[in-house]
């Protein structure tokens, strides 16, 4: 008895000190600097509020509502990182589970039998048992360890929503495409008819000797050329739908996209407001913050890992015999029962924890400069996209002013070669000087609706924090709901 009560006193002892030594080993987490300027330098130039989650919605198309909806489900990108978030679901829950003790049962039984010239005997052991064991976690190695976990499966849910973000924007963008290259060609449908009809006069002028062969030579090369870009549209057209079926998870054999034209789409008024709110706003972002601060609880885990542990056991159950032990044994079935503590502390491994913790160091500063860099890249996506739609507000007049002075022109031009009054090159230098101000308006439409894209990505696509589900449920709790979100 008195031995137990020193080897009690002993324990209490030891746990004593690594009460006491607990505030000495985790070290003070990294703090990412938050330096963020006070307003966008482009940002005045635009109008509009925030963007919404559903701020594809803004665009006024209800076929690139279902486009977007049908690619939510079935696009194969998004749907592995949904399966990503439920790997780092269940990656937290295990170090969850470390936290709480550890229960098995065992059962198990032994006969036993001999003879010799002494004599015979028979023997049956048989037990039946629970055994629980737990580790005090002195250090908040599991504790840090846990908390590494959960911040990694926030991190992966931040990941995840980047996936859909990119590839919503995917869709939006894949889908004006195909709209603006139909009307491209609808533009050199028109201008081949043109030309055909200018080869008409000028085959019929020809015909009555009045031009020469150079012109009737160089009108045929145009409506060459007005054929081979109806050709080369079309093969875009068909290379954009094929990739708007891909990102809609389907095939693009009988792919049908319903719209023609740019000109049936409204502009959301979407704008930014202070460049602080990307570190909430920004599911990237959010995802590089959470990596540091899992990178941050992983060195305390293994700073902790280098004191020293203590694990607790206990079983009790039945057996035969009551109690098997080696100096006293009692036979007979009872109950019986075991108590005892375990102190390890690592004495010398070559340098492998040193290592790990080293490691483990680097990995933190290495995810420090990748947040920094992703704040800085947030802010450079938002300037950039403000930028271009400073730039295509300045030039709207002159788009539409060259389009309409084109055109004046060349039916000028046209009706006076056709009368005789006018020379063949100012008709064909006309020509196409309609067809590019009617084609680059079409670009430029286009681009005025990718830049509004490319600002709803920039500004997160209406995530934040505060819409985001939970990092993680608690340990043993089922995290199927938060992994289909």
């Amino acid at each position: 008895m008195r031995d137990t009560a020193a080897s009690g006193k002993g324990l209490a002892t030891a746990c004593l000190c690594a009460l006491l030594a607990c505030a000495c080993v985790a070290g003070k987490p990294v703090q990412p600097a938050r330096d963020m300027p006070p307003a966008f330098e482009h940002g005045a130039a635009v109008r509009g509020s925030w963007p919404t989650q559903d701020w594809y919605r803004g665009f006024g198309s209800d076929e690139l509502n279902s486009f977007v909806d049908l690619a939510v489900s079935n696009n194969w990108d998004l749907t592995a990182a949904r399966e990503r978030v439920t790997q780092a679901d269940a990656r937290a829950r295990q170090a969850g589970a470390a936290l709480l003790p550890i229960l098995d049962g065992n059962a198990n039984a032994n006969y036993l039998g001999g003879h010799s010239q002494q004599g015979s005997g028979h023997e049956f052991d048989w037990l039946a048992m629970l055994f629980a064991s737990y580790e005090v976690d002195f250090w908040g190695k599991n504790r840090a360890t846990a908390n590494a976990a959960l911040l990694e499966a926030g991190a992966s849910r931040a990941e995840r929503d980047t996936v859909a973000l990119t590839m919503l924007g995917g869709v939006a963008d894949e889908y004006f495409q195909v709209l603006a290259l139909r009307e491209r060609l609808t533009i050199a449908r028109a201008n081949l008819d043109a030309t055909h009809k200018v080869l008409e006069v000028v085959q019929a002028r020809f015909d009555s000797g009045v031009v020469n062969p150079v012109e009737l030579a160089g009108q045929k090369a145009a409506v060459y050329a007005a054929q081979i870009a109806v050709s080369d549209l079309e093969q875009s057209e068909a290379q954009a739908r094929a990739a708007l079926a891909l990102l809609l998870g389907r095939v693009p054999e009988n792919f049908a996209v319903e719209g023609k034209s740019l000109d049936l789409l409204k502009e959301p008024a979407v704008a930014a407001d202070l460049p602080s709110e990307l570190l909430t706003r920004r599911p990237d972002v959010v995802a590089a913050e959470a990596n540091l601060r899992a990178a941050s609880a992983n060195l305390a885990a293994a700073r902790a890992a280098m004191l020293p542990s203590l694990t607790l056991t206990v079983s009790a159950g039945v057996q035969n015999p009551a109690l098997p032990a080696t100096v006293l044994t009692i036979p007979g079935v009872g109950p019986s029962y075991a108590l005892a503590a375990n102190l390890t502390q690592p004495i010398f491994d070559h340098g492998r924890l040193r290592a790990q913790r080293d490691e483990t160091a680097a990995r933190e500063r290495e995810l420090l400069a990748a947040y920094r860099g992703a704040v800085v890249a947030a802010l450079v996506d938002v300037e950039k996209a403000l930028t271009a739609l400073q730039h295509l507000d300045a030039v709207r007049e002159f788009e539409t002013g060259s389009v309409a002075e084109s055109e004046r022109a060349f039916e000028a031009a046209r009706l006076r070669y056709q009368r005789g009054a006018g020379d063949f090159l100012t008709l064909l230098q006309s020509q196409r000087s309609v067809f590019a101000a009617r084609d680059q308006f079409t670009q430029y439409k286009l681009a005025r609706l990718q830049g509004l894209i490319a600002l709803c990505k920039a500004l997160g696509g209406g995530w934040s924090t505060e819409a985001a589900p939970p990092a993680s449920p608690a340990p043993g709790r089922s995290s199927a709901n938060a992994a289909s979100s």
